[in-house]
């Protein structure tokens, strides 16, 4: 996870990757410590991960997004570089409020990783511009 996460957090997924890799299930005790570091957004993230709506799209320059089929059907890009997503959740319970660290979609993206349960998908060029530029259009 290259990204400014608490260490706390960071730990925890790196915790969650070992036992993942080791036993391909998450143990009692991290996904308790996954609820009490991101609260609300632990279990639904779970839920997202389970149903495989985390899709790492790459380009051959090696440029990589995610994007993540939310619960309400919306497609939502994130950048885990930055931990950013572009649902409304984030940008008012993490960004205005402060209320969270992450949203689920982000969350999932991390869990996702750390399971290896993305999907990978590779696009061109044109196409990820073409996907940055919508997402910038449906914030405009």
């Amino acid at each position: 996870m290259d990204s400014t996460l608490p260490a706390v957090a960071e730990e925890l997924l790196q915790e969650i990757k070992k036992a993942f890799r080791e036993t391909s299930h998450v143990p009692d005790d991290l996904l308790l410590g996954l609820k009490f570091i991101f609260g609300p957004s632990a279990v639904p993230a779970l839920d997202l991960v389970d149903q495989c709506s985390v899709t790492r799209l790459s380009s051959p320059s090696g440029r990589t997004v995610y994007q993540v089929l939310g619960s309400s059907g919306k497609l939502y890009t994130c950048y885990s570089s930055c931990h950013f997503c572009t649902c409304p959740a984030f940008g008012f319970s993490v960004l205005q409020k402060s209320e969270s660290l992450l949203c689920k979609h982000i969350l999932a993206v991390y869990l996702s990783q750390a399971m290896g349960a993305c999907q990978e998908l590779t696009v061109s060029e044109e196409q990820l511009t073409s996907i940055l530029l919508a997402e910038e259009e449906d914030e405009g």
